[in-house]
């Protein structure tokens, strides 16, 4: 069976959120909240220095997130492939992490109830 790039999506994506449905809410809120404000900083900033950021700054959780994205794309070290891809497949990766992303929007939203704005205990970024 065929199965379109966002069906994949879906079904993987759903899994990996589905974990976090008895995580402590703290938790369930860095890596929600993450979800919900990666798509603004890929936008912004631009794919390889948005991932550099979560990567740097982010909590375990947010880190979490990443794995889960590159996993989904197919990108196993998906920060030194943003930094080190030619423009082509550096656009084709930009467009496979923001389509991944509108899943982890949703199914944050409808799997663990976490709304964007949403902040855990102390700010998203520890």
């Amino acid at each position: 069976m065929m199965l379109t790039r966002n069906q994949r999506y879906a079904a993987q994506i759903f899994e990996q959120v589905s974990q976090f449905r008895e995580a402590p809410e703290t938790e369930r809120k860095k890596y929600g909240s993450m979800a919900h404000k990666l798509p603004v900083l890929i936008h912004t900033a631009g794919l390889a220095q948005a991932l550099a950021f979560v990567d740097s700054r982010g909590s375990a959780e947010q880190k979490k997130l990443l794995d889960h994205i590159a996993a989904v794309v197919n990108e196993p070290d998906l920060l030194a492939r943003s930094r080190t891809a030619e423009l082509n497949d550096y656009m084709r990766l930009t467009h496979e992490v923001l389509a991944a992303l509108v899943w982890y929007k949703r199914f944050v939203q409808s799997v663990l109830g976490i709304e964007a704005g949403e902040e855990a205990e102390g700010g998203g970024n520890e």
